[in-house]
């Protein structure tokens, strides 16, 4: 166990799976941290049964339950709860009240009266009855009798930020407890007023602990972590609830919250990302790499006197949890050197990593934007025209590579155009399963995401031309088409994704039209054959695209977006699937029975065994378990790919056996 030199806790939300909770408050125990806190987050989960969890599987880390309000929980009940916790885990409790949020309690029609009085009176009640004394609620009835056994000493924080709290505060409580998104410079000035009223109680400073949630988001460099936060719902949501107090407290004009709140309200999650200056993220959120946070951490603890900052992961899942465990021992350990002395200047990314990291960021973020995973959902159908025409003897090779670069040209711009609009309408989240999140975690800017698209279709554009002085206006046409429904598969006006009519026309872009397309630039005529041939590829190419909406139902339904499989439902998009998947090998065998391609062309069946497994992990995703189903797109484009190749082996042999 490190020797943690300054005491530092973990923050958590009640969310997500219990025993992973209990898991991460074990290795925070092991790591040598001094409390896992857990507060009430409305309609989502108890945090009470969390912190329980976390009792039976520690035995010394503290558990802090706050913030706890005395609406949604009465305090007899509060104290009937805090002594059965700490009943399991002695002396490791503590609880922290607040006011609650009047919206959230009128969803719940609780009425909300002179909340700092209910506070004051609440701890006055818990304290009672921890005492094992008798307390008298209602006048016509006897006075309640504590039955349970008196706890250990349970310290009671204030977790509320308003003037009249913080009084409250250094009148009667054990100790303060910040909310999550509370600047540095209103900490300093909360715990200032906190300890100016305890003095005038005759109360000493070192009677008061203070502690504080500190947001968290952790990547490998402080951009891409600004970027990712700045993209995520949860963190655009806390900067939209924040009072004026809070901006003024912080030096910023409360104008500016309102509009980020005016686009969280629309759902317009992009231009709220893009409302948010980085000043006004860093002072609410602790963004950056491990040792960056460590640091921003100390700042709090030096400059604004948090005696235990509770770092707090703004994602929930275990690489975040453990980053965050990280920088907690980085700070604890700061007196060993390890941390860089507060108010030592962040060192920014692109300065320190000169001008060959920059591109080479730049050129990897670009790499991951096109997502190279997907190409053979274009490079298959081209080479399949090819394939056919090399074995009538027609086979052109430049005009071939001319039509296999144009095809993948445009299917670049395709990709990285739909992760950009993607990304503007809130559909892709950090939280999302994708193979791609170069711009939402900043690793390529909006404005070079562009760039990367337009030079695709640039590349389509001049091989385009150059196939058209050799085969004339079609190829035009075909290009015009391609353009079309790529560039506008997602982006406005047409959004056909979103229209429900993006696996036709999909199928019918990436099947029979480039299938056809190709086969024509090389050979200037047309075979009947193609359509049948076009049909198995089609079909997988499909099956990609159908299982990125299968697993992202949920989020397309949510923005009001209105796809095939949001129509017809999660059970009957599953099926779909599968008849898709199964369907290319049907057509093959068809396409071999009628003699349309040749029985080389079964050497696809190979690939059997990769399908079979993707079918069980749909399966299991029909299930329920959609994990399974995270990766299905990348998972389908490697069957995609398999198929492929073994269909190109069968045409090419299959034509030379002839």
């Amino acid at each position: 166990m490190p020797d943690l030199a300054r005491r530092v806790g973990l923050g958590l939300a009640a969310r997500g799976d219990v025993k992973d909770a209990a898991e991460w408050a074990r290795r925070a125990e092991d790591l040598g941290l001094d409390s896992v806190w857990v507060h009430d987050s409305y309609f989502e989960r108890d945090p009470i049964t969390y912190l329980t969890a976390m009792g039976q599987v520690t035995r010394h880390i503290g558990l802090g339950a706050g913030a706890l309000n005395p609406y949604t929980r009465h305090p007899v009940v509060l104290a009937m709860t805090m002594s059965a916790l700490d009943d399991l885990a002695p002396r490791r409790c503590t609880l922290a009240l607040g006011s609650g949020l009047p919206l959230r309690l009128s969803q719940m029609a609780i009425p909300y009266d002179d909340t700092v009085g209910r506070v004051s009176e609440a701890i006055d009640q818990i304290r009672q009855l921890w005492r094992g004394e008798p307390l008298r609620l209602n006048d016509k009835v006897p006075p309640l009798q504590p039955m349970f056994q008196p706890p250990h000493r349970i310290p009671i924080y204030i977790a509320a930020y308003r003037t009249p709290f913080l009084d409250l505060c250094g009148q009667k409580a054990d100790g303060y407890l910040g909310r999550p998104a509370e600047s540095l410079p209103a900490y300093q000035k909360m715990r200032a007023r906190v300890l100016e009223t305890a003095a005038a109680r005759g109360r000493a400073a070192g009677d008061i602990d203070f502690r504080g949630y500190l947001l968290c988001l952790i990547d490998d460099s402080r951009r891409e972590a600004v970027n990712r936060a700045k993209r995520e719902p949860f963190v655009i949501y806390m900067i939209s609830v924040l009072s004026d107090i809070s901006m003024k407290r912080a030096g910023f004009d409360p104008q500016l919250r309102t509009q980020v709140a005016s686009a969280w309200r629309a759902e317009d999650y992009h231009k709220a990302g893009a409302l948010i200056p980085d000043e006004l993220l860093d002072a609410f959120i602790l963004c950056g790499t491990v040792p960056e946070v460590a640091r921003r951490a100390a700042a709090y603890h030096d400059e604004a006197g948090m005696d235990v900052p509770l770092l707090q992961p703004v994602l929930q899942e275990e690489s975040q949890v453990n980053a965050v465990l990280d920088a907690a021992v980085l700070y604890g350990t700061a007196r060993t050197g390890a941390v860089m002395p507060a108010g030592a200047p962040v060192p920014r990314p692109a300065a320190a990593e000169g001008k060959v990291g920059a591109l080479t960021r730049r050129a990897r973020g670009a790499w991951e934007v096109v997502r190279p995973f997907s190409f053979t959902a274009s490079l298959l159908p081209v080479a399949v025209g090819g394939a056919i025409a090399l074995g009538q003897g027609r086979m052109h090779w430049s005009l071939f590579l001319a039509a296999l670069f144009g095809g993948l040209g445009l299917h670049v711009g395709t990709n990285v155009i739909n992760e950009i609009y993607d990304v503007r309408h809130g559909i892709d989240s950090i939280t999302s399963p994708r193979m791609s999140m170069a711009i939402l975690k900043g690793r390529i800017s909006e404005r070079d995401a562009f760039v990367v698209a337009w030079s695709g279709f640039l590349l389509a554009l001049l091989l385009g031309l150059y196939l058209t002085l050799n085969r004339g206006w079609p190829i035009l046409l075909l290009g015009l088409i391609g353009f079309i429904g790529g560039y506008f598969y997602t982006a406005p006006p047409f959004q056909y994704k979103y229209r429900a009519l993006g696996l036709p026309l999909v199928f019918t872009l990436m099947g029979p039209l480039m299938v056809i397309g190709s086969y024509f630039a090389v050979t200037g005529g047309f075979d009947p054959s193609l359509i049948v041939v076009s049909i198995p590829v089609g079909l997988l190419v499909t099956a990609i695209l159908h299982g990125n909406e299968w697993r992202d139902v949920a989020e397309d339904t949510r923005h009001g977006f209105t796809t095939l499989s949001a129509q017809v439902g999660r059970e009957a998009a599953h099926w779909i699937y599968v008849m898709l998947v199964l369907g290319a090998y049907v057509a093959v065998g068809l396409a071999v029975m009628v003699g349309a391609i040749p029985k080389l062309a079964l050497l696809t069946l190979l690939s059997l065994p990769l399908m079979a497994w993707i079918l069980r992990d749909a399966e299991r995703g029909a299930e329920g378990h959609l994990r399974a189903i995270a990766m299905i797109d990348l998972m389908t484009a490697r069957l995609h790919g398999a198929f492929g190749a073994l269909l190109l082996v069968g045409l090419v042999a299959g034509s030379a056996l002839r």
